[in-house]
Parts: structure tokens; sequence; C-alpha cells
């Protein structure tokens, strides 16, 4: 384990690194740092930055502070990594927050937005809708997996991930790139979500995570070898994974 003065833990591993910050400060400035380090290779080599975003309230304060970034947005596009199904302007869209927090403060072109068609329908037709997305921009064979180059992730005190419940039959679908996920909680609006075969196909995938209600789900999701979370089934295949924790949600992490 590195010592280094940026982290309180520091937990660096082949594919995986664990870091957790001082404050979230220091956790932003390094996510912001991570973005543009992932966002510059990709343009350089393949002429485009591809991004998944989460929607959540752990992630507001880096879309803000990325929307002041001089970054090359004419050549980044922005997916979503999960949606409720619910109008645009609703107050629980994720795409309403990412939009006001990011993206109609900076200068992307709308072709570069892929929101999760949500205006009409059903959440089955837009996962379908969605599936079609992915598979004309990156020009996807019939079985073929987007590869995207960042995925920004966060996790439910339940350890679900994205729109992917503990228990849904979802967390177990192999040959779709985004299903209609119903959570457990009846109340609450039908989700559409990208899959873990998408999610494990990405070159980077970081977790944002803050609060000590987190530190629990944290500590299973990490040291729990058999841990049966869906945060824990995040694995990439070939790409690189971070857990980017705040104090409070690293707190209970061995070592520390």
């Amino acid at each position: 384990m590195a010592n280094d003065p940026e982290y309180l833990y520091n937990n660096r591993m082949k594919h995986k690194d664990i870091l957790v910050f001082k404050n979230s400060d220091q956790l932003e400035e390094f996510a912001i740092r991570k973005w543009n380090a992932v966002a510059g290779d990709a343009i350089e080599q393949r002429g485009l930055f591809t991004a998944a975003l989460s929607g959540g309230s752990s992630p507001v304060t880096l879309y803000k502070e990325l929307s002041e970034t001089d970054l090359k947005w004419d050549r980044t596009h922005i997916f979503i990594v999960d949606e409720r199904f619910v109008p645009f302007d609703h107050n629980d869209s994720n795409y309403r927050m990412i939009n006001e927090t990011l993206l109609s403060n900076i200068h992307i072109p709308q072709q570069n937005i892929h929101p999760v068609p949500t205006q009409k329908g059903s959440s089955d037709e837009a996962a379908v809708l969605y599936e079609r997305t992915m598979s004309s921009f990156f020009k996807l064979s019939s079985d073929g997996i987007p590869v995207f180059d960042l995925i920004l992730l966060g996790v439910g005190d339940d350890g679900h991930t994205a729109s992917l419940f503990p228990g849904s039959p979802a967390l177990t679908v192999k040959d779709r790139l985004a299903v209609s996920s119903i959570p457990p909680d009846e109340s609450m609006h039908d989700r559409v979500s990208i899959t873990f075969p998408v999610i494990n196909n990405a070159r980077n995938i970081v977790f944002l995570i803050k609060g000590g209600n987190k530190a629990g789900v944290v500590k299973d999701v990490l040291e729990n070898g058999n841990s049966n979370l869906p945060a824990a089934s995040v694995k990439p295949s070939k790409g690189k994974l971070f857990f980017l924790l705040d104090q409070h949600a690293g707190a209970l992490l061995s070592g520390r």
C-alpha cells in the first residue's frame, strides 16, 4: 500500500485502485484529472471520447466543476448509465440533473448527447430503443458490446449500482445492452439500465461514493470475496476499476 499524502487510504492493484480522500474537494479534483486523462487519450487514439454518467447526489459537484473545465466537448459523447422512466424535465430524472449541472453549461453538440428515450411508451420499449442507440453509435454487430471509455457509477445503501438491484432478474442478463428494471420498492419509478456486460466492457469504470451511510456497503463490496451485492459484480474484463471514496464512505476499510 503506497503512502501518499493526498489519500487517507491508497490501495492500487493491477486492475483496481481503491482511494480514500481526505475531503470531497480532493476526491473531485482527482476525478477531474482522471476524466481529462482518459478523454485526452481517447481523443488522441480514436478521435472521440465516450462516457456514460450516473445520477444521484454524489456526482453533482463533479458535474458542476467539469462544466467549468476547458475540454474538447465537441469530441465528447455523453450517455446515461440508468434512468427513471419519467419525462426529461421531471424532478427524478437523471438526465435533468446531468443536463442542469453539466450539459447545459458546456459547448457540446446536441447530437453528442444520448439520453434514455423516456418520452413515451414503456420502460421495456425505452430499453430496446436505447440498445439501438448504442448499437448504431458504436457500429456493433448483432452480438456486439459497446466499449465506453469511461463509465461513472455510484452505489446505493442496498448495494445496487446503475439500476441493477439485489434480487433483480436484470443482474443475470447477458444478451442485452439495456434492460427495464423494476425497483424493489413498488412506489419507485420503473427504470432503464445498461447491463453488466456493457459496464464490464468499459476501458475505465469509476465508482464515486460519498457518505458514512455507504461505509458498510463499501466494505462488503471490496473486502467480502463472496459478496452478492450487485456492485460487487462490477469486474471489468480488460479495463481499469477505480473506487473513489470520501473519508466517511471508506471509514470501515481494513488497514485504515
